[in-house]
């Protein structure tokens, strides 16, 4: 059974940093795409970046292009979002996803496994 489980979210003040961490267990993770998503309140799940469990190819959203950064340690199977300078607009729930590399991989629906999310809250 596969399962992603997210930590690390919370409340900080705009210009403040946050990492999330998303464990990933139960299957092998080789050839996939680790994506990161979030949700603010009346707002649909958006793109926010996906990194190459292979190669650690990175791609983002331009909303978080320079402040946000992914990563993982295979060792762990875990993924990482680096998240600095936040801002008021990046609160949201965020979810770590994982699916076969392809083409959709800014689309939720690219992706098979979801975590549960965790809560980010920036305050101004």
């Amino acid at each position: 059974q596969v399962q992603l489980v997210e930590s690390g979210g919370g409340l900080v003040q705009a210009g403040d940093s946050l990492r999330l961490s998303c464990a990933a267990s139960g299957r092998t993770f080789s050839n996939y795409a680790m994506g990161w998503f979030r949700q603010a309140p009346g707002k649909e799940r958006e793109f926010v970046a996906t990194i190459m469990w292979n190669t650690g190819s990175t791609y983002y959203a331009d909303s978080v292009k320079g402040r946000f950064t992914s990563s993982r340690d295979n060792a762990k199977n875990t993924m990482y979002l680096q998240m600095n300078n936040l801002k008021p607009e990046d609160t949201a729930v965020y979810y770590c996803a994982a699916g076969p590399a392809g083409l959709r991989l800014t689309q939720s629906l690219g992706y098979k496994y979801w975590g549960q999310g965790t809560q980010v809250t920036v305050s101004s």
